[in-house]
């Protein structure tokens, strides 16, 4: 059993001085910072941000790579009565000039007290602080410098984490997430995974992502069980590493993105795994995403013999708006694929493709699925996703407009999402924006791109973009780095499922496709850039040729 119901700063008076975050080091080894040691830098934290005139319910902006420093900047604004706000630094973002853009708009919608960043970070954060009017950014070493910290935390805000949406449909917003949300979440996490102090975990996932923070380092931390910590970039360059550490440090529980699980398909052959188990894994969280069944069944091809259970798979659905956790599979269950009923109007328009189970709602949430006027829709029948119950969000900050479709209001959490349930088990189609009607049914985009990349184009170096342009129902494929191959394929896949659709190719340079800090096509932004003649020049009709 997991530990429900645990105060986010209760493990300060339990610091254990054996367990704790190891950080990947670039001699291949790992760095270990005991929870106590942790525990003593975060109430150090504190006392510099109270003495830096940091106030209750403040904002504290972290701009931090995955660091014993995040940890202690997370939890010091806790436990000094302030609420921690976790940004993208610089790395995650390819183009400076789109960096400036997102950074100057987060900065801007909360009005941090204070922002705390690495030293890699600093220089570009002064400069986009100083065109808000935001006070000089500090990098974590400095702010603690000669401070004494803290004998106690104080207590925590109402507000205990200020954390944006991806933005994948247009600009980021900022989402109020209360202690008992928060805590609420951590708690179902637990119990969903069975979590416990003897149970080790691994992670490269950025922190400034939910998934990454809340889904991971806040549930091991709060917990108080071993974490083995890699960078986004350790992952990229090579994922042999990760999965040597899943293997040697026996890990129990790991996360990542359908991505991740490609990614290591890609550039892992079975010779490279002699040697390693991955019998101890009981739950790989597979979510932020759509989760395409073909990757699932290759990666557990490629693991499996080495000892990878195929019920440690465990797709699970979230949302910021819903702290992060809402349905997860339970480990050992066994993932499957549904479709929605026939005749149940636009939901039999998949594509083609298999949906994949997300899993059933935590304790204290529910889930319904909604036709367009409101209306509760029986089992397999698409419609709009809707949570209601514990850890929803208080609210946005700020402008509460979005082209996204999700909103917060008293029926609960409208996510934009399509979906139906089947059994209790919630499947996930996609955005309810990214899609377009053809005869009668719709059409969505992520399934379009799943179809790509089962055909070969592989992921980030497609986006999908669909809907009426010029009064013209429009199908746009935008490539980065194109591939001659793949113009035949999408013309292939888009005309089939797009009937008369005027279709069209944007081709960009290989990192040209606009996407969020967590690496999602911002595809509002991308089609407004098309329609508004952006991408003129890169333009023309998607043909076979």
């Amino acid at each position: 059993m997991g530990i429900p119901d645990r105060g986010l700063l209760d493990w300060l008076d339990e610091a254990s001085t054996e367990r704790g975050l190891y950080y990947a080091n670039h001699d291949d080894g790992w760095d270990f910072w005991s929870y106590r040691d942790l525990g003593r830098l975060v109430l150090t934290t504190a006392a510099a941000l109270r003495a830096g005139g940091v106030g209750r319910g403040e904002v504290v902006a972290l701009v931090q790579r995955s660091s014993p420093g995040f940890v202690a900047g997370f939890f010091g604004a806790l436990a000094a009565g302030a609420t921690p706000c976790a940004i993208a630094p610089p790395f995650a973002y390819q183009r400076a000039d789109e960096y400036e853009v997102h950074a100057a708009h987060l900065l801007r919608t909360v009005r941090p007290a204070a922002v705390v960043c690495d030293d890699e970070s600093l220089e570009r954060l002064r400069k986009i602080a100083a065109d808000q009017g935001i006070d000089e950014p500090v990098a974590f070493d400095q702010l603690i410098a000669d401070t004494e910290p803290l004998e106690r935390p104080l207590p925590p805000p109402e507000t205990a984490l200020l954390q944006f949406t991806s933005g994948s449909s247009g600009f980021s917003r900022g989402v109020r997430i209360s202690a008992e949300a928060l805590r609420t979440n951590i708690g179902g996490m637990g119990t969903w995974l069975g979590c416990a102090p003897h149970r080790p975990a691994a992670s490269w996932l950025p922190v400034h992502h939910d998934m990454g923070l809340v889904g991971f380092l806040l549930n091991v931390v709060v917990t108080g069980f071993d974490g083995w910590m890699l960078q986004p970039d350790d992952f990229i360059r090579s994922p042999l590493r990760y999965l040597r550490c899943l293997s040697e440090r026996r890990i129990v529980m790991t996360a990542m993105p359908n991505f991740g699980l490609s990614y290591i398909l890609r550039r892992v052959r079975p010779a490279d795994l002699e040697g390693l188990s991955f019998d101890a894994l009981q739950a790989v969280i597979i979510g932020a995403e759509r989760v395409d069944p073909r990757v699932l069944r290759d990666f557990h091809a490629l693991l499996g013999p080495y000892g990878l259970d195929r019920g440690a798979l465990v797709p699970a659905y979230g949302s910021a708006e819903a702290t992060l956790a809402v349905t997860g599979l339970p480990p050992g269950e066994g993932w499957t694929t549904g479709q929605p009923d026939e005749g149940s109007g636009d939901a039999t328009s998949l594509a083609g493709t298999a949906v994949v189970g997300c899993g059933r709602p935590l304790p204290g949430r529910t889930v319904t699925i909604v036709s367009e006027d409101g209306v509760r829709l029986p089992d397999g029948r698409v419609g709009e996703i809707v949570v209601s119950g514990v850890s929803i969000a208080s609210g946005y900050l700020g402008d509460t407009g979005s082209a996204s479709g999700t909103s917060l209001g008293e029926e609960g959490l409208r996510t934009g999402d399509a979906g139906f349930l089947r059994d209790g088990q919630l499947f996930v189609i996609g955005r309810l924006g990214d899609g377009l009607k053809v005869s009668g049914k719709m059409v969505f985009a992520e399934s379009l791109e799943t179809l790509l990349h089962q055909r070969g184009v592989p992921e980030r170096r497609v986006a999908v973009l669909l809907g009426v342009r010029d009064a013209t129902p429009s199908g746009v494929v935008v490539f980065a780095g194109v591939r001659p191959e793949w113009r035949r394929i999408a013309h292939e896949v888009l005309s089939e499922w797009l009937g008369d659709a005027e279709l069209l190719s944007v081709e960009v340079p290989q990192g040209g496709i606009a996407v969020t800090s967590s690496g999602k096509p911002r595809r509002r932004v991308i089609w407004q850039a098309v329609c508004s003649g952006t991408y003129a020049a890169a333009t023309q009709p998607l043909t076979a040729d």
